[in-house]
């Protein structure tokens, strides 16, 4: 029987064998990642992934986890929009999309969010 980290490596590969980039991530754009990963761990908000809830530090590191295993194993995150698409909106073992939950809130899409957020680091920079 396959165990969890082998059904998450193999649920990873998938996802991100249907890019064809080669690479490290260039620097600018793994600074605004990181930037992006920064803001959720300072969030103080809730993420759920496949049906359970994480706190913001713990969804920094799992989504910190993706990007390292997609950079080694298969492609060039040549923009954030991509990170956020291929990492941080849906579960590559399941496919059920993440989400995030802010306070007494109601959850929203992690892709929204993500995206919110990034609108924000762009807009702040001079």
């Amino acid at each position: 029987m396959p165990t969890i980290s082998r059904l998450l490596a193999a649920g990873l590969l998938a996802s991100a064998s249907t890019c064809s980039f080669a690479g490290p991530t260039p620097a600018p754009v793994r600074a605004e990642i990181d930037a992006l990963l920064g803001r959720i761990a300072a969030s103080n908000c809730q993420f759920e992934r496949n049906r359970s809830w994480h706190n913001a530090a713990d969804a920094r590191a799992h989504l910190l986890r993706k990007l390292t295993y997609i950079e080694k194993r298969t492609e060039t995150i040549t923009r954030t929009e991509q990170f956020i698409e291929h990492a941080a909106s849906k579960s590559s073992f399941t496919g059920r999309p993440y989400r995030v939950r802010c306070g007494n809130g109601e959850p929203v899409e992690s892709r929204a969010w993500l995206m919110r957020e990034l609108q924000t680091l762009r807009s702040a920079k001079p």
